[in-house]
């Protein structure tokens, strides 16, 4: 799997599974696009990558406007000449009851983690349709868009969604060349990974918690250009916990 100087775009990358995603990309040898809203992180996150040896540019961007994106992919084009790979990462997340969600918050969580694809997926594509060899576009969605919790109903909304919205794409940029599919994350922990308990690892098949390292090399399989006949799907990466039975003791 080849990535050098591939231009990779990958937004909410100042933080967590994305920063995992952009250095990755970095290692190995593409040109990383970091775009989210944190200038301070997302400044950090380009220093380093750069500090290491590779070669990436921040853009500040508000994935919940659409003239944010628009900029983004234009920055890109105008900067190195192609978009080769689109990484749709930014979310947040809403854990409240549906009784007191307001419509400004719920809005604000289906606009950051869906309508978001969908503006980047299409900007992204208007631009990889002039390569050759097209390009790959992976939306990072969740195992909650197949399970919950109480109080998650926005969140497994726009996860839902996000399933829903990659076979649709793949679909429509099928005749660009243009591969779509999505990953749903399962437990990734982004902190303190020493402070998990064995309980916590003992929930998964693989008999630990993830880390963002397992997103990012699923990000390189998706998206390298032999494994282009992969199109259309949801990738879960999970450690097997949707699949295992949990009783309560």
């Amino acid at each position: 799997m080849n990535f050098e100087k591939q231009v990779v775009i990958v937004t909410g990358a100042a933080n967590g599974i994305g920063q995992g995603i952009a250095a990755m990309y970095a290692e190995k040898g593409a040109i990383v696009v970091v775009a989210d809203y944190d200038k301070e992180n997302g400044t950090q996150v380009t220093e380093l990558i750069k500090d290491n040896g590779g070669e990436a540019m921040f853009v500040p961007t508000d994935v919940r406007r659409e003239e944010d994106i628009k900029n983004l992919m234009k920055t890109a084009y105008d900067t190195y000449g192609r978009i080769d790979i689109l990484i749709n990462n930014a979310g947040k997340g809403l854990f409240k009851s549906p009784y007191d969600v307001t419509i400004d918050e719920w809005d604000d969580v289906i606009f950051t983690n869906l309508r978001s694809v969908f503006l980047g997926s299409r900007e992204a594509a208007k631009y990889m349709r002039k390569n050759e060899n097209g390009g790959a576009i992976v939306n990072i969605a969740s195992t909650r868009a197949i399970m919950s919790e109480p109080n998650s109903e926005a969140y497994a909304a726009s996860k839902g969604g996000i399933t829903g919205i990659t076979h649709a794409l793949a679909a429509s940029f099928a005749q660009d060349g243009i591969a779509v599919n999505c990953i749903s994350p399962g437990w990734i922990e982004t902190g303190d990974y020493a402070s998990l308990r064995d309980v916590d690892h003992r929930q998964h098949f693989s008999n630990r918690v993830g880390r963002p390292d397992d997103i990012a090399r699923a990000c390189l399989y998706l998206t390298a250009r032999e494994n282009n006949f992969v199109n259309g799907i949801n990738l879960v990466v999970d450690g097997g916990m949707t699949r295992k039975m949990i009783y309560e003791e």
